[in-house]
C-alpha cells in the first residue's frame, strides 16, 4: 500500500510544478456562490469556505517556513509578482472569491501532479518486470474533495462531492480496459477483493463484499443497493455537524442532529444533482421518504449503530 497525502491543506506544491498551468482560469463550479438557501442550518454554519476560511498561508500570502534557500527562491519567483499583483488589484466581492478559487485550484492540481508522478513509477516498475499483466492495481482515497462547489474545499459531508470517492482498477489478466460499473461500493470491499484474489477465504464477520464480481462483469443480484453513512466529528474541524443518513442511486435522506439542530433532508439527484434543496415535505416524494426510512433503520440495525454516540475522541476533544 502506498499513500499519498500531498493534496492536503495547505496545497504546497512541488515547487517544479509552480507555473504548471500558465495562470489559466479554472472553470467556476455551477455553485461557488451557493447561499445555501433550501437547506438548513448546519448547511449555513460550516467554517469551509474558500471566502472565509481560507487562511493567507492556504492561500500563499506568506511564505512557508519549511523551505531550504532554493526552493523558497524559487517559491517567490512565482508567488510574490502574482501576489503583488492581487494586492494592487484591491478585489472585492465575487470577483475576490474568483482569485482565491483559482489560486487554490493552482495550487491543489500541482500537488496532484506529484500523486500523478508517483503512481506512475509504481505501474512503470510493474511494466519493467513484466508484473502488470497479473497485478491487481488499485487507486482510490478515503473520501471525495470540494475544489469549489458549494462554495467549499474540505469534505467531511454526505453530499456528493465528499461522499463520493475515485476507483480505478488496472488488472488486465481479469478486468477488461475501458470497463466502468455504477454499483454502490465501498472502501470496506477492499480486504475482502484482495483476499479472494489471493484465493484465501473471507472471514464471516467482515462487513464488506468482493469486487470481483464486479470487475469481472457479473453483477450479484442481491448486490448492495444503499449505503450508510455517519460524520460523528462535531465540535471539530470546519464545524460540520453531526449526521447520518442513507444514500441510493437516486436519493439521500439525511438527519442533522446535536445540541442545537434536529432535522432532516432528502434529495434527488436525478431531478437536483447539486443537492440545492431538499424535498422532505414534497408531497410527491411522500412514498420515497417512507420506504428511505425503512431502509435506514434497517441500515443501522444491521451496522449495529448504537442509539447514543460513542465517546469522543482524543482527536475530537483537541480540535474542539
Amino acid at each position: 500500500m502506498c499513500q499519498h497525502k500531498a493534496p492536503h491543506r495547505e496545497w504546497a506544491p512541488n515547487v517544479k510544478y509552480l507555473g504548471h498551468d500558465n495562470d489559466r482560469k479554472y472553470p467556476e463550479p455551477a455553485t461557488l456562490f451557493d447561499d445555501y438557501e433550501g437547506r438548513g442550518m448546519a448547511e449555513k454554519s460550516q467554517a469551509m469556505t474558500i471566502k472565509e476560511t481560507m487562511s493567507k498561508h492556504d492561500l500563499k500570502l506568506e511564505e512557508p517556513k519549511n523551505l531550504t534557500s532554493e526552493q523558497l527562491e524559487k517559491w517567490n519567483a512565482y508567488y510574490q509578482p502574482r501576489n503583488a499583483a492581487f494586492e494592487t488589484a484591491n478585489l472585492q466581492g465575487q470577483d475576490l472569491l474568483r482569485w482565491k478559487f483559482n489560486r487554490y485550484m493552482h495550487d491543489y492540481l500541482a500537488c496532484t501532479k506529484s500523486v500523478d508522478e508517483s503512481v506512475g513509477r509504481l505501474v512503470t516498475f510493474l511494466e519493467d518486470n513484466k508484473l502488470d499483466q497479473n497485478t491487481l492495481v488499485v487507486y482510490s482515497s478515503d473520501q471525495g474533495f470540494y475544489l469549489g462547489e458549494h462554495g467549499w474545499f474540505d469534505k467531511r459531508w454526505i453530499f456528493e462531492e465528499s461522499l463520493r470517492t475515485p476507483l480505478l482498477v488496472k488488472w488486465p489478466a481479469v478486468v477488461a480496459s475501458g470497463t466502468t460499473n455504477g454499483q454502490i461500493v465501498s472502501n470496506v470491499d477492499f480486504a475482502e477483493t484482495f483476499l479472494e484474489a489471493a484465493q484465501v477465504s473471507v472471514p464471516n464477520e467482515m462487513h464488506g463484499r468482493s469486487l470481483l464480481p464486479l470487475l469481472r462483469s457479473e453483477t450479484p443480484n442481491d448486490w448492495r443497493k444503499s449505503f450508510y453513512y455517519h460524520y460523528y466529528e462535531f465540535p471539530g474541524a470546519h464545524n460540520v455537524r453531526k449526521h447520518y443518513g442513507v444514500v441510493t442511486d437516486r436519493c439521500k435522506l439525511v438527519h442533522f442532529y446535536g445540541n442545537d439542530v434536529d432535522y432532516w433532508e432528502l434529495f434527488d439527484r436525478q431531478n437536483d444533482p447539486r443537492e440545492m434543496r431538499s424535498v422532505l415535505d414534497d408531497p410527491e416524494y411522500k412514498q420515497a421518504r417512507s420506504e428511505l426510512e425503512i431502509e435506514l433503520a434497517r441500515l443501522r440495525a444491521e451496522q449495529k449503530v448504537p442509539e447514543q454516540d460513542p465517546v469522543e475522541s482524543k482527536r475530537q476533544k483537541g480540535a474542539n
